[in-house]
């Protein structure tokens, strides 16, 4: 069965199309990349899938209409990571980590267990993420990239089955870009797992998508295997210039 199926995705905000009729599905194992030039609508989509925004057309979680799905319940199934966060209380790292879990809460009498799988989760969300040293921060206090890693934390310790990740290299070092990259690539090999990212960075789409939809204007202009969508003529068409010759000439820098 199909892990996602988005049915036509329409998205309208006053007169202007954000999503214009888009279709597709996905299933476990698959790292779907949603790549485009600004504004074709590609975070839209997301928040569409998320339940975030009004659309027409409909979202299936493996068989089940996502409009009729208790939050909680959709939680354990998908989480998403916005492109930018506000944070408006000192909540500490962990703090804001454990957040995550609240979409696994349960009745009195399970609650200790629960707790200590709560611990669990949230202990190796922060290994991973490299933001176990700072679980005592004040979130105010940190960088941008520090505060993309805890909500990414926030994210996997709530376990969904999909992720959703609006920029998720955004603020990031390039050791942190290389590892975050890596660490959900390895999430999706467990069972039943996947992801749809937004992405810029064509080379991170390449490098680590395995489908991929190419959006413009708010249209699917080309969608399925990465290497097939990131074609020179898909992306020189939609883009306006050579995007091979341009990345190629940023890398030859690197060779000097």
């Amino acid at each position: 069965m199909k892990l996602l199926d988005a049915r036509h995705l329409f998205v309208d905000y006053g007169s202007f199309r954000a999503v214009d009729d888009l279709s597709f599905s996905i299933e476990a194992g698959t790292w779907l990349m949603i790549v485009g030039p600004n504004g074709a609508g590609k975070s839209t989509v997301l928040r569409a899938l998320a339940q975030a925004c009004n659309y027409r057309g409909d979202v299936i979680l493996e068989g089940a209409n996502a409009r009729r799905m208790k939050a909680a319940e959709r939680a354990r199934f998908m989480g998403m990571l916005m492109q930018s966060h506000f944070v408006g209380y000192a909540f500490s790292v962990e703090e804001v980590v454990r957040l995550g879990r609240y979409a696994h809460a349960s009745g009195f009498l399970t609650r200790r267990l629960n707790r200590e799988k709560d611990d669990q989760a949230v202990f190796e969300a922060l290994e991973l993420t490299g933001m176990t040293e700072k679980r005592r921060q004040s979130v105010l206090t940190l960088s941008g990239g520090e505060l993309q890693r805890t909500f990414l934390a926030q994210l996997l310790a709530q376990n969904p089955r999909l992720l959703l990740l609006d920029e998720p290299a955004n603020h990031l070092d390039l050791i942190y870009q290389k590892q975050i990259f890596s660490l959900i690539s390895d999430w999706i090999c467990q069972e039943g797992r996947a992801v749809i990212s937004v992405v810029h960075d064509l080379s991170l789409a390449k490098a680590f998508g395995t489908k991929a939809i190419l959006m413009n204007k708010g249209k699917d202009i080309a969608s399925g295997d990465v290497d097939e969508v990131l074609s020179p003529d898909h992306l020189d068409a939609v883009y306006g210039m050579d995007v091979g010759a341009w990345m190629r000439k940023m890398l030859d820098q690197w060779s000097q």
